[in-house]
């Protein structure tokens, strides 16, 4: 006869004691092979068996090593789980606090990224491992509130002994995916621990109600940027004949013109300038566009012509009003350069062949060991510049024509800079076009 699964939501909410003691008991019975009165619920059987094939040690646990505070910051700067964390600090944290538990933010590597709430409880998390730049994967530490809703891709509320390592049976945990809305794939998850005596059974459903807006907030800022790809893609469609697309970088369509709308083309990994055969619309030429890439149909017995060099002109002429202007089949565009984005493109300008992270930082920054800031803003660099600017090391791609616009007098290049790059070329006669 099959066991009842116990129904810890609600046993936990009138005597959470009695509700641990219970959980304790089938815990104790399913490691050492003898039957208990009742079972685990179903996402938690699941998960167990998962561990148990895992090898996870039931009561010491494993520990991976924390990743380097460079590399949590390196995460959290590539991270779109970055563009949420407001909202999830105001959905979360002020009840947090007060009802003494911790939000925690892992990204889709089960790396613990931010941490904040009972600065007691936090420390009763550092016992356990549960801190920055932890490894909380369920295959790692067992069954818990930010690896298991990772792996099955909804909510789950982990109470007392259904975790799987003894040492987090002091522990309550509700955590909650969030999605990429343009991709589909998993950015990470938000979860809310806190003792046994602070759980409560609509902790769930809030984390998970704050997790979806934070999806919402992605979307809305993906809908934004599909705005702002429209704007540039009307002039362009307008000049060109036959049928083409203007989609984003992850393929959703801003614009067409000559052919159905659809929602979304299937572009290579990484796509780059030239010529590609694409799923359902087959040969076709890509050229960036900021923000996204314009796509050409073949139409007709002749191939589409491969479209020849664009042009980059990185323009530091006009005082606090540099740019950059691209020029190619898909027309010519523009985009204003904050200071930081001026000097990183300077040099990838003047050294074609490019720099790795470390050199970028050596020449922006004086510090090669500031590789972290340098990735986090080259990678802001590439949502406008796109399939123009290559990386490993970073450099302008190779179809591309580059040429720098400089001031007449070498003292006005960038002139509030200290990036050892632009001070050494202000020496007169140093400037490098």
């Amino acid at each position: 006869m099959a066991k009842s699964p116990l129904n810890v939501p609600q046993l936990a909410a009138v005597d959470a004691a009695r509700a641990a003691r219970m959980l304790s008991e089938v815990r104790d019975a399913k490691l050492a092979g003898r039957s208990a009165g009742h079972a685990h619920r179903p996402v938690i059987e699941q998960s167990w068996e998962r561990t148990l094939r895992s090898g996870v040690d039931p009561e010491n646990g494993y520990r991976a090593r924390l990743l380097s505070p460079d590399e949590v910051r390196r995460r959290r700067e590539e991270s779109p789980l970055r563009d949420v964390l407001p909202v999830l600090r105001e959905g979360l944290l002020s009840v947090a606090d007060v009802a003494r538990h911790i939000m925690v933010v892992a990204d889709h590597d089960g790396r613990v990224l931010w941490r904040e709430g009972c600065s007691t409880v936090l420390r009763k998390a550092d016992g356990i491992g549960f801190e920055l730049g932890a490894d909380w994967r369920e295959d790692v530490v067992g069954t818990n509130g930010v690896g298991t809703p990772a792996v099955v891709r909804r909510p789950v509320q982990v109470f007392a002994a259904e975790h799987f390592v003894r040492a987090q049976t002091a522990w309550t945990c509700a955590g909650a995916p969030i999605t990429d809305p343009r991709s589909g794939r998993l950015l990470g998850v938000v979860d809310v621990s806190g003792p046994l005596d602070t759980m409560h059974p609509a902790t769930l459903a809030w984390v998970d109600s704050v997790a979806k807006l934070a999806e919402a907030t992605l979307r809305e800022r993906h809908l934004g940027a599909l705005d702002r790809l429209r704007a540039v893609a009307a002039p362009v469609l307008a000049r060109i004949g036959g049928r083409a697309v203007v989609v984003d970088g992850d393929g959703w369509t801003a614009a067409v013109t000559g052919m159905p709308y659809t929602n979304r083309i299937a572009l290579p990994k990484s796509p780059s300038p030239g010529r590609r055969r694409l799923p359902a619309l087959g040969l076709c030429t890509l050229e960036p566009l900021a923000g996204g890439w314009l796509v050409r149909l073949f139409d007709g017995a002749v191939e589409p012509e491969v479209p020849g060099r664009t042009r980059v002109v990185l323009d530091l002429t006009r005082p606090r009003r540099w740019s950059v202007t691209v020029t190619g089949g898909a027309g010519v565009w523009s985009h204003e350069l904050s200071p930081r984005h001026a000097e990183l493109l300077y040099v990838l300008a003047v050294h074609r062949a490019g720099r790795s992270a470390s050199g970028l930082a050596e020449e922006v920054f004086g510090d090669p060991a500031r590789r972290v800031t340098v990735r986090a803003e080259m990678s802001r660099v590439r949502r406008y510049l796109g399939g123009l600017l290559e990386h490993r090391p970073y450099r302008f791609c190779e179809q591309a024509e580059v040429e720098v616009l400089l001031p007449e007098d070498p003292k006005d290049l960038l002139p509030h800079s200290t990036a050892p790059a632009v001070t050494g070329a202000r020496i007169p006669g140093s400037l490098r076009r």
